[in-house]
């Protein structure tokens, strides 16, 4: 599943080639991928196909943004007239709930792909939402939704004040945490919320709503560079151990991000259809019974929430076993 560096290589290349265009029109080849579409969940598929289409033609695609693995696209109605001021800003946080406006918000999923290409470019295989791109003085655009699993999606959300450095997100995203590359992440608040959990290191950080972005690939990193089992207590890490996972998830997502990201096959590409190539690089996941790059020790593969758990036995001892209850004696 694309986690926070696929992601933003995505919402890097929809900026660069969408931010200012106007959609306008909207063709869904699969209703199956609008299942999240909130302004029409109650409707029938033709009326909520209507919905969906409604809500965005003729909007104009503003900056994309990123929390975590969650990406969305602001929307402003119509074009902006030549020499007109900037968007305002959303409300700032703490001015309440009240809506700021609206958003196309993507879902990967496990396979989903935002494509730009050419009207005369042939469809995909897979293919599920079409939105045709004009602007100004532009060349016509496609951006292309494609998933082959069908567990993404797009839907239109409305837009609400957050501490988000935008300064708002979706309605539907707002239970996701920051992530730990944004500006305003807090480390002390990461720690005393580790302390409070009573739950393993990597259960935590697979906690979208503890701290956002990170996946199975990038924790096993994060908890290597770490030094840090995945079974251990998070009521047991210290403040220096949590800065030290944190800065480990840091070096690890940046290292992911300039690579492109991580592909393993043809699901995951950018904007352009390109793979990244993260994972010529990756430590122990998916390294199993091959030298830890730091000490040689065999990298083991343990089952763990119905996928695996990639570590070194030396570099990352595991924590130790409970003790059996001492017997009484007569």
């Amino acid at each position: 599943m694309p986690e926070l560096p696929e992601v933003e290589v995505v919402r890097r290349g929809i900026s660069r080639w969408a931010t200012g265009r106007t959609v306008e029109s909207v063709t869904v080849h699969d209703p199956r991928s609008l299942r999240r579409h909130a302004l029409g969940a109650a409707l029938d598929e033709p009326a909520r196909l209507g919905s969906f289409t409604d809500a965005l033609t003729h909007q104009r695609l503003l900056a994309p943004q990123r929390r975590g693995k969650f990406l969305w696209i602001p929307l402003r109605q119509g074009l902006m007239p030549a020499g007109a001021a900037a968007p305002a800003t959303a409300a700032q946080p703490g001015s309440g709930t009240e809506p700021v406006g609206e958003s196309l918000l993507i879902h990967l999923g496990m396979s989903g792909q935002v494509l730009i290409d050419e009207p005369s470019a042939p469809a995909q295989k897979h293919l599920k939402i079409t939105l045709e791109l004009g602007g100004e003085g532009s060349a016509p655009k496609q951006l292309r939704f494609i998933d082959q699993r069908i567990f993404g999606g797009m839907q239109i959300s409305e837009l609400v004040p957050s501490t988000h450095p935008s300064g708002s997100v979706p309605a539907a995203a707002v239970h996701i945490a920051p992530d730990p590359l944004e500006p305003g992440f807090d480390e002390e608040t990461f720690f005393r919320a580790l302390r409070r959990r009573k739950t393993g290191l990597k259960r935590a950080l697979l906690d979208q709503g503890m701290i956002s972005g990170i996946g199975n690939i990038y924790a096993d990193e994060a908890l290597w560079l770490a030094r840090l089992h995945y079974l251990r207590s998070t009521q047991t890490i210290t403040r220096a151990e949590s800065a030290r996972l944190l800065s480990g998830v840091k070096t690890v997502l940046l290292a992911a991000l300039e690579a492109g990201g991580t592909s393993f096959d043809a699901l995951y590409v950018n904007v352009n259809g390109a793979s990244g190539y993260f994972s010529r690089s990756l430590n122990v996941y998916g390294q199993q019974g091959r030298p830890c790059p730091r000490c040689d020790t065999e990298v083991r593969r343990e089952t763990f929430m119905n996928r695996g758990s990639h570590f070194c036995p030396k570099c990352q001892p595991g924590p130790r076993a409970a003790r059996p209850p001492a017997s009484g004696r007569p």
